[in-house]
């Protein structure tokens, strides 16, 4: 019945590591580019309602259900070292608490702050357009590649429990 649970939770941590992935993906490959291309207002303006429009309650979900599941199967996987796809649940719960979480706490977010405090239409706004696209993007980019690590990883452990 533990295990049964447990296979349950990798499951749901791969579906919610790919959620995380294609969000992360589609800003990395189109949203950004598309905002860069808009006038420098048109541009922040759009961001900010997106930083707004993020913090919902399924985005929540995701997002900090993952930070869960990944500190349960990261301990699943130190606590039961020699089970089978241990070491792919670490490697899953490292990349995404590392490479999703943390650098979202650390980078993005006070970024997106950042951003949310400027006028969009002033010369401030503008200096930190251009500082937002060039430092913004890079981490998630890492953000992105962390998540499909973390999903490729969960998707190998669950091959080895179900």
């Amino acid at each position: 019945m533990i295990a049964a649970a447990f296979t349950v939770l990798i499951f749901l941590a791969a579906l919610g590591s790919g959620i995380a992935a294609g969000l992360f993906f589609i800003f990395s490959n189109t949203i950004m580019a598309s905002f860069a291309k808009l006038p420098v207002p048109q541009g922040i303006a759009a961001m900010q309602q997106i930083n707004v429009t993020i913090i919902n309650p399924l985005f929540m979900l995701v997002f900090m259900g993952m930070v869960v599941l990944s500190l349960v199967l990261g301990a699943k996987a130190i606590l039961g070292w020699s089970e089978a796809g241990a070491a792919w649940l670490l490697v899953g719960s490292i990349a995404y608490l590392l490479g999703c979480f943390l650098a979202t706490m650390v980078f993005n977010v006070p970024l997106n702050d950042a951003i949310s405090a400027v006028d969009p239409a002033s010369a401030e706004g503008a200096a930190m357009w251009t500082r937002y696209l060039k430092e913004w993007l890079p981490w998630n980019h890492v953000r992105t590649v962390a998540c499909l690590v973390a999903l490729a990883s969960f998707v190998m452990a669950f091959a080895r429990t179900a």
